[in-house]
């Protein structure tokens, strides 16, 4: 059997890809030198303890459909769309080195006159007049016999996104955690106009042989793979579950107030794990029955619209002269809560 494996996945499901990586990681043989390339429809890929709520504008994510994913790894939160073609390679623990992967990256990149350079552990970066522009960003993993090593490269992806749905809401909410620290970037495109991701997959593929002296397997990945593949099937169902992608947050405040026609309502909410640990709600409401209501059936559910809809479904069949109100409150309180 070849040492040399290359994945290509055909699909731009999030979900499947990081799982992917993960499947990758935690099954293939560790001895072979593994490259995998793929790219994701638009998607918001936050860090493993990153906060949803603070780190995105999820209001407008949910307005355009842009996927939210969460890696298994930190870092921060990025914005990957069909113009960001992604690598992962895997390759054994004791041949491991860096270098030979920016290597086999640069390398393919110079078959389209694209001159890039290392700086520092994880970015690749083009000059450009008025300076370095940065490409490509790299993170790394291991374990006792492999290592890991992801990044993305930037060729022609919508660069005024990166800010627009990586900015939240103005509200107030104080999270713990860090927020994406943003670099100067560019498009690959903007020196290489007519490249595109085909040829970077087919020039990738190229260089990774030539520098292992060695024919790759090359296997493609669309989601029938789940169906193929157990462990891989394992690894989506758990990356696309509102569990992992909402529920593995740190503990945050978040407070809410407006006036309705049931009066003056702010709202502040204690969330750990995506679940309401403690609420608070203060008012100038003349039900004061309701407000108690409303207290005891947050407390434990998850911070989602999906609750809130359960949650108003109980009060309007027991206050039902009260339901236009009711409902204008959980109109607000949806679009607060944005997802």
């Amino acid at each position: 059997m070849s040492k040399l494996k290359v994945l290509i996945s055909d699909s731009h499901n999030p979900y499947l890809n990081l799982a992917t990586e993960e499947w990758i990681f935690h099954n293939l043989d560790p001895s072979q030198q593994v490259l995998f390339l793929w790219r994701n429809a638009d998607t918001v890929v936050i860090g493993r303890n990153q906060n949803p709520w603070s780190e995105c504008n999820l209001v407008k994510m949910k307005e355009d459909g842009i996927h939210l994913a969460r890696r298994t790894t930190g870092g921060g939160a990025v914005y990957q769309d069909l113009g960001n073609s992604i690598f992962t390679f895997l390759s054994p623990k004791e041949s491991y080195h860096r270098e030979k992967n920016i290597e086999v990256i640069l390398s393919a990149l110079k078959e389209f006159g694209i001159q890039g350079h290392a700086s520092g552990r994880n970015d690749l970066l083009i000059p450009f007049e008025d300076g370095p522009r940065k490409f490509s960003g790299s993170a790394y993993r291991e374990k006792r016999d492999r290592a890991f090593h992801h990044g993305t490269l930037l060729l022609h992806a919508n660069l005024t996104k990166l800010g627009e749905y990586l900015t939240p809401n103005p509200k107030k909410l104080q999270a713990k955690g860090k927020e994406s620290v943003r670099s100067r970037v560019a498009n690959l495109t903007e020196v290489a106009a007519r490249l595109n991701h085909e040829q970077i997959v087919a020039s990738l593929v190229k260089s990774f042989e030539k520098f292992y002296n060695a024919k790759a397997d090359i296997e493609y990945l669309t989601m029938a793979s789940l169906k193929e593949i157990p462990e891989l099937k394992s690894q989506f169902e758990t990356l696309s579950s509102f569990d992992w992608l909402y529920g593995h947050t740190l503990e945050f405040n978040q407070k809410m107030d407006e006036y309705l026609s049931l009066g003056f309502f702010e709202f502040n909410f204690k969330v750990e794990e995506a679940l309401v640990t403690d609420l608070q709600i203060f008012t100038d409401c003349l039900y004061p029955h309701l407000v108690e209501d409303l207290t005891k059936l947050f407390r434990g559910k998850s911070f989602s619209s999906e609750s809130i809809h359960q949650i108003f479904s109980e009060l309007i069949i027991k206050y039902p002269e009260l339901t236009e109100g009711l409902r204008e409150l959980e109109n607000w309180l949806c679009q607060q809560v944005e997802i």
